[in-house]
């Protein structure tokens, strides 16, 4: 066998996929051959127009609504950065400086610290340990009481009417966005007042801190302390309430007890008017006393008649008679003291006795001594109670009073420049990311 006959034989043969790729293009190249022999050719002044049309019509990446992008006119990044910048950034700040540095109307703060003192008791809290003592409830409720009363619209009219806040907030010489408006109604200088007065409380100690922001140091002192007055005013009737409910609560227990001492003597005074006794106890032991005496005389004549008979005198005789008369009458007056102990002979009724009169005695003299007692104490605590009245049970402390401030606390304008710099940067830096976002990812 020839080379040439082991060349043909080893020769690779293609794949079926790739065989029939190449038997279609063969097919196609005469067709596309004869289609460009076919088209007319293109003016070459025509050219770039037709490119132009075309890319437009396939630009796939063109959004509905923005400005295609051969229309733009080429910038730096840098330019456009710094443009961007001064107009969202630098610009909006300068506006806010000139506000701040020109235009607005220096503000003074008058602060002043007071807490409500009296009636202390301590936490019911074990888990404090040795803090327990220290920690106490410095009338803690009352202090809420005073914040809330602050804020509220009865003392933003109470001290309106007494100083006319409108016309201090409402002067030509402060800055329009300061101002208030005379025009609107007392809700919007409610919250106009929450804005300059500001009571804030210490939990632990109780101590209410106000503060008082104004545009004069003035009028910042004269609302300070006119709102310590009131808040004052309010904690004594508070304390004034409570102490006036505390008297007549001692009031009406006192005359409960009178009442109850009443009843009670009213009954023993019954008692003795039916029973006829004025001491049962008495009765029965001078009852008791005269038996013994009787028993002791009785023995001596037993005795003495006894010693007579063993002398055989005759039974007739008048020793012997007088002896035994005399044994007779004493066992006469002990059956009739023994059956008064048992049966009252002062009464028609024999079913009562001098013991249930002793035990009828006995509960009046309990309740009698009970009411006396309680008279008495009740008496006492009203006294006390009255006395406590005279003082102030709860009073406001000021311990630092409001002063007269010397500079301007407000607007702070480096510090209003800085963090309105600050935030316009982050809007520019969220706008810019989102443009430049949406610029690149184009539909």
């Amino acid at each position: 066998m020839s080379s040439d006959e082991i060349k043909q034989e080893t020769k690779v043969r293609p794949a079926p996929s790739i065989q029939s790729l190449v038997e279609l293009a063969r097919r196609s190249v005469p067709d596309l051959r004869r289609n460009a022999e076919t088209i007319e050719p293109v003016p070459a002044r025509r050219g770039k127009a037709l490119v132009g049309r075309l890319r437009r019509t396939l630009d796939w990446t063109r959004l509905p609504g923005l400005k295609p992008r051969e229309q733009r006119r080429p910038q730096r990044l840098v330019v456009r950065l710094i443009r961007g910048y001064g107009l969202f950034a630098v610009l909006p700040t300068a506006i806010v400086g000139l506000y701040v540095f020109a235009l607005a109307t220096p503000q003074y703060v008058a602060e002043s610290q007071f807490t409500v003192r009296g009636n202390l008791e301590p936490m019911a809290n074990t888990s404090l340990g040795l803090y327990q003592e220290l920690i106490q409830k410095h009338n803690s409720q009352d202090s809420f009481i005073l914040r809330d009363f602050i804020q509220s619209r009865t003392l933003v009219e109470a001290i309106d009417t007494k100083l006319n806040i409108r016309a201090m907030f409402s002067r030509d010489d402060i800055d329009f966005w300061a101002r208030y408006d005379t025009e609107q109604p007392v809700e919007k200088l409610v919250r106009y007042w929450r804005r300059h007065v500001s009571p804030h409380i210490d939990v632990v100690s109780g101590v209410i801190r106000l503060t008082v922001r104004a545009f004069t140091p003035e009028d910042a002192v004269a609302i300070s302390k006119e709102v310590i007055a009131r808040s004052e005013a309010l904690i004594n009737e508070i304390s004034r309430r409570a102490q006036d409910d505390m008297l007549t609560q001692a009031q009406k227990e006192v005359e409960k007890a009178g009442e109850r001492l009443k009843r009670a003597r009213m009954s023993m005074q019954e008692f003795r008017n039916r029973w006829g006794i004025i001491d049962p106890i008495e009765s029965a032991q001078a009852t008791m006393t005269t038996i013994e005496l009787l028993r002791k005389d009785k023995i001596k004549a037993e005795n003495d008649l006894r010693v007579m008979r063993d002398s055989r005198l005759d039974e007739k005789s008048r020793g012997i008679q007088v002896l035994v008369s005399t044994v007779a009458a004493i066992d006469g007056q002990m059956k009739d003291l023994q059956n008064r102990l048992t049966n009252d002979g002062l009464i028609v009724d024999a079913s009562h006795n001098l013991t249930q009169a002793l035990l009828e005695y006995e509960g009046l003299m309990v309740e009698q001594t009970v009411a006396e007692k309680l008279n008495a104490s009740m008496i006492l605590i009203f006294d006390r109670a009255r006395v406590a009245a005279s003082k102030q049970q709860i009073f406001l402390a000021t311990y630092v009073p409001p002063l007269l401030p010397t500079y301007s606390a407000y607007p702070l304008p480096y510090t209003t420049v800085a963090v309105a710099l600050f935030l316009f940067t982050m809007l520019w830096s969220s706008v810019s990311l989102i443009g430049a976002a949406v610029n690149d990812n184009r539909l």
